[in-house]
């Protein structure tokens, strides 16, 4: 799995940037999963005896920016901060074609697939969890579209939901739709603000470009 690729370190938080083919958790399979290397990486820096607690969960294939707590006295601030929605997510994403909107704001109810036990679906106002996406268009170029998406909730999900829901599955996508994609899902946890539990800081964390999304690097719009 190569060397943990931290984003940014202290003695209460760690942020790492998740590659693809990795969960955050164990699923019961004893599979090696990103907290066993977060664990790992710390017990090379001389702290063994602490034990890492994924903030926010990315899905397997999707990569990018997750957020660890390494101390117990201080994981409920952040709990609050992800109930409150003070933690602000945006990740980016490719999906096929030119989009003809530059914003939107998608405010579908997300909930479980009742066919289908691996999917979540768009529900009905009344039905689901509220859920809010905001997407910006960045650049088209190759007949895609890269996007900018902010998460104001965090539904499983969510944001191959809303995509899909506007008949924009992600690329890579293929349990919701998305055309086939070598460069895997096409779906980046890039940047995110939040507290810091101990200074009360705002910290503004950020991955290296995910030149697999977008190999032109960043466009003007994000510099």
């Amino acid at each position: 799995m190569g060397e943990l690729a931290v984003v940014y370190e202290d003695e209460v938080l760690l942020a790492c940037d998740k590659p693809a083919g990795i969960i955050v958790h164990g699923d019961g399979t004893g599979a090696r999963t990103l907290t066993d290397l977060v664990a790992d990486h710390l017990a090379a820096r001389g702290r063994a005896g602490v034990r890492p607690q994924a903030v926010q969960r990315l899905d397997r294939e999707t990569t990018g920016l997750t957020l660890f707590s390494l101390d117990r006295a201080t994981q409920p601030a952040l709990d609050a901060q992800v109930a409150g929605h003070a933690m602000r997510k945006t990740y980016l994403a490719v999906v096929p074609g030119r989009v003809g909107w530059a914003e939107k704001v998608v405010r579908a109810p997300v909930g479980r697939d009742r066919h289908d036990a691996r999917r979540m679906r768009a529900c009905r106002p009344g039905q689901g969890k509220p859920a809010e996406t905001r997407l910006r268009r960045v650049a088209s170029a190759g007949g895609r579209t890269l996007l900018l998406a902010e998460l104001v909730t965090g539904r499983r999900h969510q944001i191959r939901v809303h995509l899909a829901s506007l008949g924009l599955p992600i690329a890579g996508d293929a349990l919701y739709g998305g055309a086939r994609c070598p460069a895997g899902l096409m779906l980046h946890a890039w940047r995110e603000e939040l507290d810091h539990p101990v200074t009360g800081e705002r910290l503004r964390l950020q991955t290296a470009w995910p030149t697999r999304l977008w190999p032109a690097g960043p466009p003007a719009a994000l510099r």
